[in-house]
């Protein structure tokens, strides 16, 4: 019987001695692959021609953001690039990077237009990061919105009561345990959380305000961490048009002024290697930390 299967999976266990065998060998390839790959096509379209606009992405959850402020200050200072597209399809992230990538997107805008493109989800910190764009312009299926903080935590106290483990602090300052998951927060811990909360909601709509000629006042109607269609985000005034992507693109050649649009390339290698780093980082960040978020 044993033989039997041996003799059935033979082919898949050929297959993955072979993997295993020249695994290092299989990832050399496929770096070379790449490269030269990537280097034909930059010789191909691209020998004569200098790219005049950039597509800047802001994929996933916000978290460290570092290396879309390097590329956004990178387009900010090349004198051949006229414009960037920010292509967006994030459901948000944590407050401070989103507010970071807003505020570069407003000192490029003062430079060159910024073409803002919704490509699935537009939510909350994502949407604080592109209010600054010269327009703003989204799928036909996206959602956008979802103005709005949350901060959240657990309350772990009979699990740890049940287990028998208990907790041991030393602490300088009333606050300093706020937001603890050993024990259900105290009253004037909750109030002191909310006042940061409703602080942070407040500069977010006051900016998106600002940003998008509307009235703070009116913030239940474009804000309280609603969320729109793409048709509905249009007539709240949260966006400009409802299109493809094909049409953001021609918008900013546009706005840009430029003759002949030339694209700026990515490497092929790595912006594969960025999506797979950033989404499976991501994925596990957005569960485990308990920072402030504009989800």
């Amino acid at each position: 019987m044993f033989n039997f299967f041996r003799v059935l999976f033979s082919p898949i266990i050929a297959i993955l001695d072979f993997i295993t065998k020249y695994f290092k060998t299989i990832v050399f390839l496929t770096i070379i692959y790449f490269i030269v790959d990537s280097s034909s096509e930059n010789m191909d379209s691209n020998s004569f021609e200098v790219a005049n606009l950039q597509k800047i992405e802001l994929l996933g959850p916000i978290l460290d953001v570092t290396k879309t402020l390097d590329e956004i200050s990178e387009a900010k200072k090349n004198p051949n690039i006229k414009g960037v597209l920010f292509h967006v399809n994030s459901p948000g992230g944590a407050v401070a990077p989103s507010v970071e990538l807003a505020y570069a997107i407003k000192e490029l805008k003062e430079l060159k237009p910024v073409v803002v493109y919704a490509s699935g989800v537009m939510a909350s910190g994502s949407y604080y990061a592109s209010i600054w764009a010269n327009e703003i312009i989204v799928n036909p299926g996206s959602m956008v919105g979802s103005i709005g903080v949350i901060m959240q935590g657990v309350n772990a106290q009979e699990l740890l009561d049940k287990i028998g483990i208990s907790t041991q602090t030393v602490k300088a300052g009333k606050y300093k345990e706020s937001g603890t998951p050993t024990r259900k927060w105290f009253d004037y811990e909750e109030e002191q959380l909310k006042s940061v909360i409703n602080d942070t909601y407040d500069m977010f709509i006051t900016d998106v305000a600002n940003a998008r000629n509307l009235k703070k006042e009116d913030h239940t109607k474009f804000a309280d961490a609603r969320i729109f269609t793409a048709s509905q985000s249009k007539q709240v005034g949260l966006i400009d048009k409802v299109a493809t992507v094909s049409y953001a693109k021609d918008r900013l050649v546009e706005l840009s002024e430029v003759q002949i649009p030339v694209w700026k390339k990515q490497d092929k290698f790595d912006k594969f290697l960025d999506r797979v780093i950033s989404q499976t980082a991501s994925k596990v960040s957005v569960y485990f930390n308990s920072d402030l978020k504009a989800y």
